[in-house]
């Protein structure tokens, strides 16, 4: 069987055409550009092979969404599976010869070092380099590093690149390419393709046991939750913005033209975004997430106020200098952030204007299952995907004494996210947000402490002058709200004090109320 991976003039004009074995030789001279899954859990064994079919095991079912196809990933199969054959054959080993000791995430590694014309020529190798070659995220990678923003995805990276490459190419050799590689085994490459296409659960959805607020006055939301450091989601406080009737998508791409926005790691036009989101089928599909939307589209800024209970916000004080705050948010279904916390300390608001949202939150004393922060924080290892946390570690939480708050966050709804508590968010379809961090006196001392840390050059985020953020800010603090830090700390102490006098029978009651309690 012939593979064709890239077109022949593509290839043929290559100055410097090198054999399959300077190739590989020649990877380890060059940088990579992949990375690898920080998580190693397996999907489940299956039997079938149909694009429409359910996958079940252990009493649980997943269903894959309409446009997942067992021709997108060439047929590759988990591998235990291969245990069900008869002749235990396994083509990726046979297809990578001497390369076969290695493992999946090692082989991509290496192949992320290859340019695009060196892996079409690999691919043409055997039936298993051309699946490993195929792998689109080393296409997207180079895309986004040739390119940066400036591409029309057309339904998958490795189309894509052929299309700006090669102009007047037939791309649909590429862009439909439906091969199909019997007897091919490998958890990573089918988990990569299973977490794209299976739908969100009912069961990972339905749980809703935040508390919801509908006009509460600004003294009840910093009492009940800000002052107790607890989520709530507000409803009725984005009615009179003009984002939501305007922000629509013919609305948005008029509006903001050529401007370029933030999207992972490049910038593009929102009319290229939408076109993206609308062929997207990957495991993390590219975030639109922009800290500097309003210098770029000041309209847009003026569509939305900021919710009367978060308009105390003290970073407003080094004007220019304070680190990143507002966002505004884009994504398709299935986008989103993984387990995570607050930059600097500060809690945060997040409104729909349109879509929804899962949010799952965890408290600052329960890190997540599956989620691995370095001891000084700087560093989280989590699951590569969203959907692969819910898929292995979502249902840890049932039995848990200290379950995550969950809900969904639907257009017109705003959730309050407390300072320190973990939380992912996944959209359950296209959605539009704004979102935005403050600092408040209810968590001044908080930032400040997290700001002065040995290590704060490498925790501060969303400045460039990280080392100086906590002397310019206290400075600017007693200037503008003299006496303000000193009053918080004696107020801390008293709280320290009275706590230790509490008496034994008062402190045993409150620990069996059953509501989460803080002290920090």
């Amino acid at each position: 069987m012939q593979f064709i991976l890239l077109p022949t003039p593509l290839i043929a004009s290559h100055p410097n055409m090198l054999n399959c074995s300077k190739i590989l030789s020649k990877t380890l001279k060059q940088k990579p550009n992949s990375k690898k899954r920080k998580s190693k859990s397996k999907p489940k064994t299956l039997k079938s092979r149909n694009p429409n079919y359910s996958l079940e095991g252990d009493d649980e079912a997943f269903a894959l969404k309409p446009s997942a196809s067992s021709t997108t990933n060439h047929g590759v199969q988990p591998l235990g599976n291969l245990y069900l054959t008869s002749n235990g054959h396994n083509s990726r080993d046979s297809g990578l010869g001497d390369l076969k000791i290695l493992t999946d995430e090692l082989v991509l590694e290496i192949l992320g070092f290859l340019d695009g014309i060196h892996l079409g020529i690999l691919g043409t190798v055997s039936r298993s380099l051309y699946v490993f070659c195929c792998h689109e995220p080393i296409w997207r990678n180079l895309v986004l590093e040739k390119f940066g923003g400036g591409f029309v995805f057309n339904g998958s990276w490795r189309g894509t690149y052929v299309e700006i490459c090669c102009l007047g190419f037939d791309v649909s050799r590429v862009k439909g390419d439906s091969v199909v590689i019997r007897d091919f085994y490998s958890d990573y490459l089918f988990q990569s393709w299973f977490c794209a296409g299976i739908e969100m659960r009912e069961e990972w959805i339905c749980r809703d046991n935040v508390a919801r607020r509908r006009g509460i006055s600004v003294e009840e939301f910093r009492r009940e939750f800000e002052e107790k450091n607890r989520p709530v989601l507000l409803e009725g406080c984005m009615d009179d913005w003009d984002a939501m009737r305007r922000w629509e998508r013919r609305y948005l791409v008029e509006t903001c033209g050529d401007v370029r926005f933030a999207v992972g790691p490049v910038e593009m036009r929102l009319e290229d975004y939408f076109v993206y989101a609308d062929n997207v089928r990957e495991e993390r599909p590219l975030y639109l997430f922009d800290p500097k939307f309003v210098k770029k589209a000041p309209i847009l800024g003026a569509q939305y106020d900021v919710p009367v209970y978060f308009r105390e916000d003290l970073f407003s004080v080094l004007g220019d200098e304070r680190p990143d705050y507002r966002w505004i948010i884009i994504g398709p279904a299935g986008s989103g952030s993984s387990f995570h916390i607050d930059p600097n300390s500060t809690s945060a608001w997040n409104a729909v204007i349109k879509g929804s949202k899962k949010w799952v939150l965890f408290p600052p004393d329960v890190v997540p299952p599956g989620v691995h922060p370095s001891p000084d924080g700087a560093e989280v290892a989590c699951p590569v995907s969203i959907i692969e946390w819910f898929m292995n570690f979502y249902s840890e939480t049932k039995n848990w004494k200290k379950k995550p708050i969950e809900c969904v966050c639907k257009a017109g709804e705003v959730i309050f996210v407390p300072n320190g508590w973990w939380h992912l968010v996944i959209n359950l379809e296209e959605s539009i947000a704004i979102t935005q961090n403050y600092v408040s006196r209810r968590n001044l001392l908080n930032v400040l402490d997290f700001l002065k840390k040995p290590n704060a050059s490498d925790l501060v985020s969303g400045t460039s002058d990280r080392v100086n953020l906590h002397d310019k800010f206290k400075r600017a603090i007693e200037v503008s709200c003299p006496g303000t830090i000193d009053q918080l700390l004696r107020k801390e102490e008293e709280k320290t004090a009275n706590a230790k006098k509490l008496p034994f029978w008062d402190a045993a009651t409150d620990s069996n109320a059953g509501a989460f309690k803080f002290s920090f």
